[in-house]
């Protein structure tokens, strides 16, 4: 009589819930990438209703909403509720932020770019949540404040590197376009930043400070206006040679699509720019314009992202726009 075979060990929970996590991209890694750009984007437009509806400081203290309450009381009124509201909204991207994690972490050798974007990204949440504390301590200081909407810029910038990456094959990753195109994408991401941070002084110089009580820059918000529109056009004149540029580019980088998104997304913030300056500001143009300036950041970092292809593709690539010429 043979003996029984023995019979397989079980594994452990923990080894089966590793197991269930995603080995190589499928849709809920892509899933989870562009919910961390959406929810990095809602966060700036939420963020910016606390602003112009002067609810900056509806919860007055911070990490509590009052010297009692973690929550926000009756006694404080609908401004008390976005503001607490929007502070919510933190845990959000605090879930997704490590669902996205957890979705590539078997993935920290084969794509290590994307384990380290998605662990960049889940420790910046709270970094940003502890400026958007700062603000409400220093009684909206227009300087912090802008810090924070910058911090937000830049956390949006990382969401949309992160998903351009996600489609991106894996490997070493080479220059597929001519040296000029790269340094005129390059100069235009600059003027990106200057334009976003001459809009934050804008803002800071403006009728809209959060709160009835709060200081602004002391900068004159006219001729601010002004000074914001210089490096607006500048960064207009640089994508339209990105996009001319870009159809003698190989097709397969995509170019031509992304460049025109940007391009779109910069007249579309010039015309609410100008729409919301001669009607007085008015919260809800103000609110797309703040929106459209980090939905420019986000175009801004694809087309940065399509400058490359796998080394093999991209030596290919500039021999075809060599022999193009």
């Amino acid at each position: 009589m043979s003996a029984a075979s023995p019979i397989p060990k079980r594994p452990s929970l923990p080894r089966r819930m590793w197991r269930l996590l995603p080995d190589s991209i499928d849709r809920r890694v892509i899933a989870a990438a562009w919910a961390t750009l959406v929810v990095q984007i809602g966060i700036v437009a939420t963020g910016g209703l606390v602003r112009l509806t002067g609810s900056g400081l509806g919860c007055p203290t911070w990490p509590r909403c009052t010297d009692g309450s973690f929550v926000a009381t009756p006694e404080m009124g609908i401004h008390g509720v976005i503001e607490f509201g929007n502070r919510l909204l933190t845990f959000v991207l605090v879930i997704v932020a490590i669902v996205t994690f957890l979705f590539v972490v078997r993935m920290r050798r084969t794509r290590r770019d994307l384990f380290w974007l998605a662990l960049i990204i889940g420790l910046y949440v709270p970094v940003q949540a502890i400026i958007g504390g700062i603000t409400v301590l220093t009684n909206l200081n227009p300087y912090v404040v802008g810090l924070h909407y910058l911090a937000s810029a830049i956390l949006v910038a990382l969401a949309a590197v992160f998903v351009a990456r996600v489609y991106a094959a894996p490997g070493p990753r080479a220059r597929a376009v001519p040296s000029w195109y790269a340094i005129t994408t390059h100069v235009t991401s600059l003027f990106v930043a200057i334009t976003v941070i001459v809009g934050i002084l804008v803002t800071g110089s403006g009728p809209h400070a959060g709160d009835g009580g709060a200081a602004r820059n002391g900068l004159d918000a006219e001729f601010m206006q002004h000074v914001h529109s210089w490096p607006a056009y500048i960064l207009l004149s640089l994508t339209l040679v990105l996009l001319v540029g870009a159809f003698r580019m190989p097709r397969t980088l995509r170019l031509p699509l992304w460049t025109g998104l940007l391009l779109a997304v910069e007249v579309a913030q010039t015309l609410i720019g100008l729409w919301q300056a001669r009607t007085g500001l008015p919260i809800v143009l103000v609110n797309i314009h703040m929106t459209l300036a980090v939905l420019l950041v986000a175009a801004m970092a694809a087309v940065v992202m399509h400058l490359k292809a796998p080394v093999a593709a991209s030596e290919d690539a500039l021999l075809a726009t060599r022999t193009h010429r």
